[in-house]
């Protein structure tokens, strides 16, 4: 059985319409004033949290 990682949630053939409908407004909403696209990783590297919290902390076992 499939489980989307913790903390995430998909979005669902039904609801694609209505973000795709959401995702265009607000590029086009961007791209009036100047704004680009960008694409930032979905999920970072452990490395990240542990040197920013500490290796062995509690937030970094419980999230990894």
């Amino acid at each position: 059985m499939y489980r989307a990682p913790r903390g995430t949630s998909d979005i669902l053939p039904k609801e694609q319409a209505y973000w795709r409908y959401i995702e265009q407004k607000v590029a086009n909403a961007c791209q009036l004033y100047g704004y680009e696209r960008i694409d930032a990783p979905a999920f970072e590297d452990t490395r990240l949290f542990s040197r920013s919290v500490g290796e062995g902390t509690d937030i970094v076992e419980k999230q990894m």
